[in-house]
């Protein structure tokens, strides 16, 4: 076993090789290929909705959500500060107008006491995502969405598996979202899906998916589309990593609890927490924050743990500090505290599915050493 121990690694266990050599023997290689209609088919069933489209990544999937639900120049859309680059790319592209909302100190996910002060008439949507292990409060959500009307993105990339009060992460939204990226909870190497059980949004996403051909008239386009496909290897991959879900899921609790119990008694770090009155965590990735008053913040610290063999990645960096918008001249003068903090202080240890219990021992062994020297 080698002695770096990565922030992440796959679990490749079941029937993907099995599904990939019957791509290879039939042929069947592209978009076109059978697996892709079973994935969507099986993925669609596993969290209750009526359609799945399967596309190239998750990233691709919110940009056709986004679309598909007609967001244009001067509409607004409210999401957390807290989170990927990604959830907003699509928004400034057509010059939709993004109204961050600051993260939750405990949970980290969206502070949703906040949502409804920032909605206006021009407000079309509320787009949440689930953030690290713990959903976002979906009732209080969509309960401000049926107030006044609004469209519902979830973005469910990071919970694969989770619910909500026992209902799938991935079933709320007028539009849903997740992605296969290989430190997901089902990885397909790249890939993304996005589901509704809106037939019109559905009939559209699938449009855009392919560059938005007319079924009767192939090469003449009336829209514009991407390629946004997703081949026949990347979707038997799929289907083999979703029929391991379920042990997949026992094996993130494992790890979270395990480092749960072996930080609780150091002083000066935050720690997930393991549950909330709607869901159990599910450690999609396992952070830690450190205390304000610390000598060090993450960079520090991951420096020091990757120059003794431990991977590590920080948390997301607040979008309302990203220099892309910054020079933009977008978000001056707002400040969202709570996301600044988590940018500043947060970062996670090695938690991919495929981890070791000796190496969670190492890192918190090397983890212990760090903290307390300093």
């Amino acid at each position: 076993m080698s002695k770096f121990i990565p922030v992440n690694e796959p679990l490749l266990d079941g029937n993907e090789k099995k599904y990939l050599s019957e791509c290879i023997d039939s042929g069947w290689i592209s978009s076109e290929g059978p697996f892709v209609k079973r994935f969507e088919k099986d993925f669609a069933s596993k969290i209750g909705r009526k359609h799945a489209i399967a596309v190239t990544n998750g990233t691709a999937a919110i940009d056709a959500a986004v679309e598909s639900l007609e967001i244009r120049e001067g509409d607004e859309v409210i999401l957390p500060a807290f989170t990927i680059i990604s959830c907003i790319m699509q928004l400034v592209r057509v010059g939709a107008v993004p109204i961050l909302v600051d993260a939750d100190p405990f949970t980290w996910n969206m502070d949703v006491t906040q949502i409804e002060s920032k909605i206006t008439k021009r407000t079309k949507a509320i787009m949440i995502v689930h953030i690290y292990g713990l959903p976002v409060d979906l009732d209080h959500v969509i309960k401000i969405c049926k107030k006044f009307n609004l469209k519902l993105i979830e973005d469910s990339a990071e919970m694969i598996g989770q619910t909500y009060k026992n209902k799938p992460c991935g079933s709320f939204g007028d539009i849903s979202t997740v992605s296969f990226y290989p430190n997901k909870h089902v990885t397909t190497g790249e890939g993304g899906m996005i589901f509704t059980d809106d037939d019109q949004l559905a009939n559209k996403c699938r449009e855009l998916r392919n560059m938005c051909f007319q079924p009767n008239k192939r090469f003449v386009h009336e829209t514009l589309g991407w390629n946004l496909r997703m081949t026949n290897l990347q979707a038997a991959v799929g289907v083999a990593q979703l029929e391991q879900l379920d042990r997949n899921l026992r094996k993130k609790r494992w790890i979270g609890n395990l480092y749960n119990d072996l930080l609780k008694d150091i002083e000066g770090i935050q720690l997930p927490l393991a549950r909330t009155d709607f869901a159990e965590n599910i450690y999609w990735v396992y952070g830690i924050v450190l205390d304000e008053n610390m000598k060090m913040d993450a960079s520090e610290v991951m420096k020091k743990l990757i120059s003794l063999d431990v991977d590590c990645r920080p948390f997301f960096y607040s979008l309302h500090k990203q220099p892309v918008f910054v020079k933009k001249g977008m978000f001056k003068g707002l400040k969202f505290p709570v996301s600044e903090k988590l940018s500043k202080f947060g970062f996670y240890l090695p938690s991919g599915i495929a981890i070791k219990e000796e190496q969670i021992y190492k890192v918190v062994k090397i983890l212990k050493k760090i903290l307390v020297i300093n």
